[in-house]
This record gives structure tokens, sequence and C-alpha cells, in this order.
């Protein structure tokens, strides 16, 4: 399925800004002939970074001039109040006029959170968005919401976050029915506060792939692949962190073993295809991306510190997301959802 796609980039975001989003975004530009970009910020320094990049001609390349800037410690209100000419601002503002199809950035989240849902608004029956990404796993990889942009679900909210995220994980994965876990203590009907409870029992009379509950081995290591698992917030951004400290530890402690003395050293220079390998399945930079769900316009949100792979793999989803419509077919699967409760 090919369909032409724009997409505004938030081009002064994140850590490094134009340094890393303006080259990442035209890599993506060389692997996608449908694909159109508009970077909004700067102007200058926009322009100063295309040219540099052999790009300040092309008919697939637009700037769209931003004088503000949001930084990375500013509270959403202030951004909402004080920051209306942002270039996140502004790359939001041109998914809401039609103008680009979705925007990318590597801003605050809370802002951009904030931000995207002042704009664009919530999809008619869903009450409040969703954080969602892809966690690598021993089946290949797992998608997981929230992680973050609400700290107390009730049960309504989480099968909210089931439908929707059933909805992208089709698209991503070319999957037609993916199943669906919801994040418990515990694999047993017994376990659990009253919240996944009442959870559980709208997910199993709904027509989603729902298989129960499932534990957080399952975020990496279950004993049978999940293609979605669902959870609050707060449970999904403590779950996120606490692996990404895991794997920061695994790889100092692997460092230090292998700089420990000359015998070391020579085993790691043995090893260091197998390490090689197991570093490119686990890298984090290409599962970097994650779907604001339940706005009406695609918002993908990339890790402040990201370099040029990983930003370039969060355009990526934004353009899968644009080519498989997948605002369109949420807001339509939370109507049917609706209906079929009223019936």
């Amino acid at each position: 399925m090919s369909t032409s796609s724009i997409i505004a980039i938030d081009a002064m975001g994140g850590d490094f800004g134009p340094e890393v989003t303006i080259p990442a975004s035209l890599e993506r530009l060389k692997d996608n002939a449908n694909l159109s970009l508009i970077f909004v910020g700067d102007e200058k320094q926009i322009s100063a970074h295309l040219k540099a990049q052999g790009q300040q001609n092309s008919e697939r390349v637009k700037i769209q001039h931003a004088t503000q800037k949001v930084e990375m410690d500013d509270s959403p209100a202030k951004v909402l109040r004080t920051k209306k000419d942002s270039s996140m601002r502004v790359a939001i503002n041109l998914v809401r006029d039609g103008e680009a199809d979705a925007c990318v950035s590597a801003g605050n989240t809370g802002a951009l959170m904030a931000t995207a849902r002042f704009v664009l608004k919530m999809i008619p029956g869903i009450d409040r968005p969703a954080i969602i990404s892809t966690l690598p796993s021993v089946f290949g990889h797992t998608h997981v919401l929230d992680l973050g942009a609400n700290v107390d679900s009730g049960a309504e909210h989480l099968f909210q976050f089931g439908v929707m995220g059933s909805e992208l994980v089709k698209a991503l994965d070319g999957i037609d029915n993916p199943t669906v876990g919801l994040l418990n203590i515990g694999e047993e009907d017994m376990k659990g506060n009253e919240q996944v409870k009442m959870a559980a029992q709208l997910f199993e009379t709904s027509h989603l792939n729902y298989i129960g509950f499932v534990e957080g081995t399952a975020l990496n290591a279950g004993s049978a692949k999940v293609d979605l698992i669902v959870t609050d917030g707060f449970v999904g951004n403590v779950a996120l962190k606490s692996i990404e400290g895991a794997a920061k530890m695994i790889g100092v402690a692997l460092k230090e073993a292998f700089n420990k003395n000359l015998l070391t050293k020579l085993v790691a220079l043995v090893v260091m295809p197998v390490l090689a390998n197991f570093k490119k399945r686990i890298d984090p930079r290409l599962y970097n991306g994650a779907t604001f769900l339940g706005l009406r316009g695609t918002v993908v949100k990339s890790h402040g510190g990201a370099d040029v792979v990983a930003f370039a793999n969060a355009v990526k989803i934004a353009e899968v997301e644009i080519t498989h419509n997948v605002t369109k077919k949420i807001s339509e699967r939370v109507q049917l959802v609706l209906s079929e409760r009223e019936s």
C-alpha cells in the first residue's frame, strides 16, 4: 500500500534540534518516494542545515518559520500560554489544518501532549490519550501502553487503550487480530486490584483478541507472545524506565568484565561478533517513536536524546500510521464499540 504523506517535523525539538532532526528526516525522504516534509522552526538555521545536506531546493521539502522553541524544562501550562508560535505548536497546527498528515517531535513530552490535546482534540468516545511504544522481546517485540500519559486510569480507560492500541498494532505489524494482554501481578483471575479486574470484564465481552492477565515478564520474555500489553501510565512508565535501567546496567557490567585484564580483553575479541548481533537486536534506537493515541491527528514522540538513526525510526512510524490511516480506523472502531454497547 503506497500513499503520499506529508509530515511536519518539529525541527527545533529534542536535545540536539536541527543537527539530528533534519538529517534523520532526510534519510526517510530517500527511502520513501511518496514522502514530503515540512521542517518547522527557525528558518535561517533550517536553511543552513538543508544546504549542508544538499536539499535546499528540493520540491519535497518546505520550511515553516516559527519564532519560538519549547525547552525541555518548560511546563505544559507555560507552553500553552506563552509559546503559541513555537516549532512544536506550529507543527501540530499544520496537522489540525490539514496541511500535514502527522507531526513528529523530540520535544518536551508533557508540553507535546498538552499542546496536541489542546489543538487536535480527542476522538469522540475516547476520554484520555495514551502513549504507546514498542519493546524488544524474545519473540521480536511487544507493544505497550500507556507509558505515562495518565498516572491514574480506570477500567474504562484501560479498555479504550486496548481498542486504540489494537488498531495501531494491526497497522505496524500487519496483524489482522493482535493478541491483547492486561498487565497484572499474576495470571490468575483472582489476582490484581479492582481496576484491572473490572477492565478484564470489559475485555472479555469485547471483540478484541484478549488472552487474559499477563505478568511483567511478558514485556520482554514471557512464556508466549503477546502483541499488545495494556496498563495504566504510572505502572507502564515505571516498567519502561526499569527496563531501560536494567539494560544500561548490563551494558556497563559487560564492559567492565571484558576490560578486567588481558585475558578478558582477548575473550572480548572472540565474542565481539556475538555481542554485536545482540546489541543490534536490542538497540533502543530501532524502537524509538511513541504514538499519542486518541487524538484527532497523528503525533509521534521521539526520545529527546535521539540520534539520527533513532529519530528516523520515529518518522518511519508516522509514515506507517498515515499509510494505514490509523487515526480514522481507531475512530471507526471506537464508534462501533459504542454502538454495540447501546444495542
